[in-house]
């Protein structure tokens, strides 16, 4: 349902500063797979997730969500089939907005309404059941300001702001990585129930190797901006953090003793 052929993007082209953040990515995730991804820093994870969001456009390849190719659609088009987590707990909120608002404006991304159509009486108890569902005590402070909020609450509200719609494809973006161990769990769990009810399919970056084999169905690493390991189910089922380390290891192995080969010939 999600297809990414031959993806492409270098940043400061023809510039001492020339970056290639993605090199020739092929990838293909099937309806409801929940695909974990890691790798060190300026891998190209996150550059990853804005091509798929429309954020970024590839300058080679194509993007298809349900066989209709959306390479150059833009973001805000492309956010009716696509939910959003940032790292960040103030992102993907409106701070001086009440839940309530917010969760109207999530609606709205796909429902094509208002916020004040959206929130009336019966909206108003369908949020309420919503946010008591994750026993966070939200659904008696519909009109609290969300700046209001403590970070692990602010990012519930964006899990269930990016999954009650049930959009195509939903993609987390190091989620946890800005809260204490307490909160980062409690996310993690609120996480895998709302995949779990509404059958999403997901791509989680995550820094954390254990969180990576703890969650989803499938797992891959990034270097140098493409995929150097892919374990399915049944592979991701028996690994270990020093498994994924070992890998990570063979293949710069590998990358090192091609390069000093290339630089001795």
């Amino acid at each position: 349902m999600l297809q990414l052929n031959q993806i492409e993007k270098v940043f400061y082209e023809g510039t001492p500063d020339e970056r290639k953040a993605l090199q020739g990515v092929d990838l293909t995730l099937k309806e409801g797979d929940f695909v974990t991804v890691i790798g060190s820093n300026g891998a190209g994870k996150s550059t990853l997730l804005n091509i798929i969001a429309g954020v970024l456009f590839p300058d080679f390849g194509a993007v298809s969500i349900d066989n209709k190719e959306v390479t150059f659609i833009p973001e805000q088009k492309r956010s009716k089939w696509i939910g959003r987590v940032f790292q960040d707990p103030m992102a993907g909120t409106a701070p001086n907005m009440t839940i309530e608002e917010n969760l109207g404006l999530a609606l709205g991304r796909t429902k094509n309404r208002s916020i004040l159509r959206g929130v009336n009486a019966k909206r108003r108890e369908e949020f309420q059941e919503l946010l008591s569902s994750i026993d966070i005590g939200l659904e008696d402070r519909l009109n609290t300001k969300v700046g209001l909020l403590s970070g692990g609450e602010r990012q519930a509200l964006s899990l269930l702001m990016a999954t009650f719609t049930k959009p195509r494809i939903l993609l987390l973006d190091e989620h946890t990585a800005a809260l204490d161990p307490a909160r980062q769990e409690l996310i993690t769990n609120i996480t895998k129930e709302l995949v779990k009810k509404h059958q999403l399919t997901t791509l989680m970056v995550t820094h954390q190797m254990d969180q990576a084999i703890e969650l989803g169905n499938r797992l891959f690493m990034m270097d140098e901006g493409q995929i150097i390991f892919d374990a399915d189910e049944e592979q991701k089922a028996g690994l270990t953090v020093e498994d994924l380390i070992q890998e990570f290891q063979k293949i710069r192995g590998k990358k090192f003793d091609n390069d000093r080969a290339v630089l001795s010939s």
